[in-house]
């Protein structure tokens, strides 16, 4: 079945075009036919596409917004002859924030649109373009060729109660459907699946802290195949420390800093948001390789920034060990997770204590592959797991319109 995936960011749309051939396939394993990248959506951007062994394309572009970007895509596949009658069978779309309404892959029609719309108020940064993509591919190819919404919040479903209720008032949670959502879910699931895979592990019978290391941050404890927590929580602010995001903070902040600067509650959000973390505390940037490289010519806030953002993540590592009573393995992922051993090898510097020991070769080799990066003898492992989000879209798109 051929499938093409459409995954939104705030200002980025990706997209693959793939092909399952069985779903005995294992997971990441699919035959891609075509992927490539809208970057920079809403300024000067730029495009990139590739159809594999036959044609790298790249310009700069001005795209003013997801739904432009979905027509460009949609015009380059058809192009490539991609799109026509015996080709392009299904789409399925990365929707972030599915609330209490969508734990499952669904069949996009009119209602489900209507209830994405909904929660959107809850991830309006990357919903609302979610949706832009869905109703401009709906346009442009019609009722004929079925399109499945897959929910980001969906894996995290399985938080028990004490996990994803906050201690507020029960009224006022009920009433306004605050708990802790989660997010990353697709991503955390590939890195638990492909564990799975690698080391012939049931996936029942895992037992992970898997790390979500980018622009944006999560940490989940996984067990049995299931998440039992995630640092990210009602909002995707929570948790570890981000590029731009602050992550765990005191919430009377928010007010204190609202009166004594004067300010909306919004704009201390917004500053939240968009200048805090490793951008707020070093002043200089949010691209960790870039503060790698200034804290080695000497930039003691990036040091700082840098430092910072490895003990939150060694902190949430030692509390879900604490959750799980022990774990297999680590697994790292996300553009920081699968590409800086520096950052890894810090984050795990001292945890001998509890059997995680980093193999410094296998760790420095580790860039963008996939593989163990823990010492033979360690009782707790670590791995690398490139993550591959498309391909859990594209599967449970599959299985979805298969089992309908």
């Amino acid at each position: 079945m051929k499938i093409l995936t459409v995954n939104c960011g705030s200002s980025t749309l990706k997209f693959q075009f793939v092909e399952v051939e069985r779903e005995e396939t294992p997971i990441g394993r699919e035959r891609r036919l075509a992927y490539g990248i809208v970057d920079r959506i809403g300024s000067k951007g730029r495009i990139r596409f590739t159809v594999p062994l036959k044609e790298d394309y790249s310009q700069p572009i001005a795209i003013a917004d997801h739904g432009e970007a979905t027509h460009c895509v949609l015009d380059w596949l058809r192009d490539k002859g991609l799109l026509g009658r015996d080709s392009l069978q299904a789409v399925g779309h990365r929707v972030v924030h599915g609330g209490s309404l969508f734990v499952d892959p669904t069949v996009i029609n009119d209602a489900v649109i209507t209830g994405i719309e909904a929660v959107s108020h809850l991830a309006p940064l990357h919903n609302e373009p979610a949706l832009s993509a869905i109703r401009a591919t709906r346009t442009i190819l019609g009722s004929a060729i079925p399109q499945v919404a897959v929910f980001d919040t969906a894996f995290h479903h399985t938080l028990p109660e004490r996990a994803s209720r906050y201690a507020i008032p029960m009224s006022l949670a009920e009433k306004h459907h605050i708990r802790r959502y989660g997010f990353h879910g697709l991503a955390h699931r590939y890195m638990t699946e492909r564990y799975a895979i690698i080391t012939a592990t049931p996936k029942e019978r895992t037992k992970l802290i898997t790390l979500q290391l980018g622009n944006g941050c999560s940490a989940a404890a996984i067990e049995d195949g299931c998440s039992v927590d995630t640092s990210m929580g009602f909002t995707p602010l929570e948790g570890l420390i981000m590029g731009t995001r602050s992550g765990d903070i005191d919430p009377s902040l928010v007010g204190f800093l609202s009166r004594q600067e004067n300010v909306d509650v919004r704009e201390v959000e917004e500053w939240l948001n968009t200048r805090s973390g490793m951008l707020g505390v070093s002043g200089h940037s949010s691209d960790m390789r870039e503060l790698l490289d200034a804290e080695a010519k000497g930039n003691a806030r990036a040091a700082l920034a840098v430092e910072m953002f490895c003990y939150r993540v060694r902190k949430y590592i030692g509390a879900y060990l604490a959750v799980l009573r022990g774990a297999d393995a680590i697994v790292f992922g996300g553009g920081i997770g699968e590409n800086s051993p520096q950052i890894r090898a810090r984050i795990c510097r001292g945890m001998e204590w509890c059997g995680l020991v980093i193999d410094q070769s296998y760790n420095a080799e580790a860039v963008g592959t996939e593989g163990r990066i823990s010492a033979e003898n360690s009782r707790i492992h670590a791995y690398t797991v490139p993550v591959d989000e498309e391909s859990i879209i594209a599967r449970d798109t599959v299985r979805c319109l298969r089992s309908g």
